[in-house]
């Protein structure tokens, strides 16, 4: 049996808004069930957004057949958690996922950013 997996997360106040940041360097949402209990954890630490990396994602979230972001990320939509993904999409040569990424953008609510820089800034609304 393996040991139970305990993630890194954190909350940091920027322009007054308080942003939960997952600080691993490994797959952390696998299956939509990992999404909400980032969003459940996330609020219990008092925050509404939250950032993690490209790579805490199941390589599946990223090929748009598989349907893990679209159920992913409504759960975001409807639990009213904003998202910032946050890594280079520069790579990925699908039209759809370029698409997907571009709506999510222009929308607002999932962000997907090329650092945590940015995603701090376009969460705190500053």
């Amino acid at each position: 049996m393996d040991a139970p997996y305990y993630m890194t997360m954190e909350t940091i106040i920027h322009n007054g808004v308080t942003l939960a940041v997952i600080q691993e360097d490994q797959l952390v949402i696998r299956e939509t069930q990992d999404a909400l209990d980032l969003m459940a954890e996330a609020r219990y630490l008092g925050s509404d957004c939250l950032i993690l990396a490209a790579e805490n994602l199941d390589p599946a979230f990223f090929d748009l057949k598989t349907r893990l972001a679209g159920e992913i990320l409504q759960k975001f939509s409807n639990y009213r958690m904003r998202l910032a993904i946050v890594g280079d999409f520069s790579g990925f040569q699908s039209k759809s996922l370029k698409d997907f990424i571009k709506e999510s953008n222009r929308t607002g609510r999932i962000i997907f950013v090329p650092s945590a820089d940015e995603a701090r800034q376009l969460l705190s609304g500053k």
